[in-house]
Formats: structure tokens, sequence, C-alpha cells
């Protein structure tokens, strides 16, 4: 099968290239493969891919406050570009979203026909790109996940991890609830999905949820470390974009046509052993 790849390099492209390891790809990232360039779009229609994974994103949640056009750019006329070559391949169009597209009041988890509403530029980006794929493309499946985290790049189990071995206390958000999410058991999902008839929107992450205080907790135990991890408010954090404050998503959908992912902290440990030199301390 031929598929093609945007982002390829980033947490969620590097977990899922092995995972299609027998398939024909076709990789696609900056700084040959840019969104905000019209060009991007004939780059996609050379390749005659059957099948899309359009990973590649602005993720930076305070970065889209101070930029807000940047990352419609990305996230909603880039999306645009992909879904447009997409239809016109006849090709299955497979894009990542996120849990941010929603605002956080509710207090059971989240499913798919709920109403988005984000609180922040980030979360109306890509909800923007979600319409733009799902009117533009007929083939297309919208994955949304949460907290994402893989062995590529920077993300908040690493950056604890790090900080964990250079000061004996940390400050982490205790009032906002979310389902972490291993990039290699996402990609795994997303293999599973490929092979589906799927469509419309499903919520993919690791099972169970926590705080990000819990989940920071959960990292520092499982380093051995005695780093003190003091709960903070949302408030006291002081972060530029406002954030939901529950965001679970539900699994029912993805569960009905796959095997539900393990639970995050199952998760948490497997991605730690891959990562060895970030948990043991500098000598």
């Amino acid at each position: 099968m031929r598929i093609l790849i945007t982002g390829a390099n980033g947490q969620l492209g590097c977990a899922l290239q092995p995972m299609l390891s027998g398939e024909a790809l076709t990789l696609m990232d900056l700084p040959d493969f840019d969104l905000t360039d019209p060009s991007c779009e004939k780059h996609i229609l050379a390749a005659t891919p059957e099948v899309i994974f359009h990973l590649a994103a602005f993720t930076d949640v305070d970065g889209a406050e101070r930029d807000p056009d940047r990352a419609r750019a990305v996230n909603v006329q880039g999306t645009t570009f992909v879904a447009r070559a997409a239809q016109a391949l006849r090709a299955r169009l497979i894009y990542v979203s996120t849990d941010y597209v929603f605002d956080g009041e509710k207090t059971t988890p989240y499913i798919e026909d709920d109403k988005p509403r984000p609180l922040n530029q980030y979360g109306l980006s890509k909800y923007e790109g979600e319409q733009a794929a799902l009117t533009l493309c007929g083939n297309t499946l919208i994955v949304r996940t949460a907290w994402l985290y893989g062995y590529a790049g920077k993300n908040f189990v690493k950056t604890i991890m790090r900080l964990a071995n250079e000061t004996s206390v940390l400050d982490v958000v205790a009032d906002q609830r979310g389902c972490p999410t291993y990039a290699d058991d996402l990609a795994y999902a997303m293999k599973q999905l490929l092979t589906s008839d799927m469509r419309g929107i499903c919520h993919v992450t690791n099972s169970g949820s926590c705080t990000w205080h819990e989940f920071a907790e959960a990292i520092v135990q499982q380093m051995g470390q005695s780093t003190v991890v003091r709960p903070i408010t949302t408030a006291q954090a002081g972060r530029l974009a406002r954030r939901p404050a529950y965001s679970v998503l539900s699994q029912e959908r993805f569960a009905k046509c796959c095997a539900s992912l393990p639970h995050w902290q199952d998760a948490l440990a497997r991605f730690m052993k891959r990562v060895p030199h970030l948990v043991s301390a500098p000598g």
C-alpha cells in the first residue's frame, strides 16, 4: 500500500514508521514539506498515495496564543491543502487532532458526538482543521488523542525526567485531568484503524486518566527519585493559553472495532525503559 505521512519526523511519525515497515512509505516534513506553502498540495499529488496520515501540525499551545495566524496557517490552511489532495487522489485521509477541541466543562469522558468548544487558539485551529478535512475529503477519519509523548522530540515525560535529576522540588498543575498517550501505542492503534473502514471521528488514548500532577508523580516514582512533586493550580502556573480542566476522551468507539490500548501507567513504564539515559541521575 502507498502511504504518505506528513510530520514524519515528529513523535508520532517516528513511532508510526516501524509499524508500517512493510508498506511503500513517502515521508514528508520540514524543511522540504511546508504546510504553509501551497506547493505542498502538488507534492502530495505527485506521490499518489492511497492513504495519507496527516500528523504535521502547529502544536505549541501557548505559542498559538501569541501567533494565531501561524497556527491557522499550519493547522487549518495546511490541512485544507492536504485534504484537497486526498480527495483528488481518492485517498483515505487519517488526521490526528486533540482533546483541546473541548472546553473541559464535562465531568465524564467526552464522546465523539460532543460539541467542540475550544478554549484556546491551538484547539480552535485544530477543530477548524477537522472541519476542513471532513468537508473536503469524503474518506476522512479524525483521530483525536491527548497528552502525547514519545521517543522523538520534546514532551512532558522527558521534561519531568530531566527536571527530576536537576532539582529537589517540582511544581505541577493538579487541576487538569486528561489521558496520557504513548506515541508507540497510538501508532499501533492507527495501524489497526488503517485496516478498518471507520470514518468520521474516533477518540484514541491510553486507558485511564490522571492529572498532570499525578502523571509527574508516577514518572518520578518510576525513576526512583526523591524529588518532591508539589500540586499547584492552573492559575498559579500562569500559562498564556487556557486549558480544559477535564479533557478525558471516551474509548468506546475505538474499543468496538479494535482492542483497547493499555493503561497509561503501563505505557509509561514501557516508555521509560526505552530512555534509561534520562532515568539515571547524572554522575
